[in-house]
């Protein structure tokens, strides 16, 4: 006779580590598939304007607009946020019973804190370059 729970068992112990381990492909996947699709529709965008366009120095100012301008990083605001996720963290850990959550928090505000001490030894914007070596120049 057919054991028909201990199939059901054997299947599910079986398929909850597939899924587990198909799972992140599959956030991949769908995060690739509308990187593609955004793509695809400025592309299109752009052929429908550039249609309508004479002049080549036009066409030229339309695709530098479409370019993604790179932002230099701000570490100063990148090490608040993580500051402030690691106190939150820290404060969690009072709440739950695990010690590990105040730990953790603790090594995430620590990386904030080098995060702020960074972005204002290495500053990225021109006038705050100038500025630092005025600042040297003075010593």
């Amino acid at each position: 006779m057919i054991d028909l729970p201990s199939i059901l068992s054997q299947a599910l112990s079986l398929a909850i580590p597939i899924v587990g381990i198909l799972f992140p492909v599959l956030i991949i996947l769908v995060i690739k598939y509308f990187n593609y699709k955004s793509k695809r529709e400025k592309l299109k965008a752009m052929i429908e304007i550039s249609k309508n366009l004479q002049d080549p120095s036009e066409i030229k100012e339309l695709l530098e607009d479409f370019k993604e301008k790179k932002q230099p990083i701000d570490y100063r605001r990148s090490g608040v946020l993580t500051l402030f996720v690691g106190v939150g963290l820290f404060l969690l850990g009072f709440v739950l019973p695990f010690a590990l959550v105040k730990g953790v928090g603790l090594l995430i505000g620590a990386i904030g804190v080098g995060s702020i001490i960074a972005g204002y030894l290495y500053p990225n914007e021109s006038a705050e370059i100038t500025k630092a070596v005025e600042n040297f120049e003075k010593k």
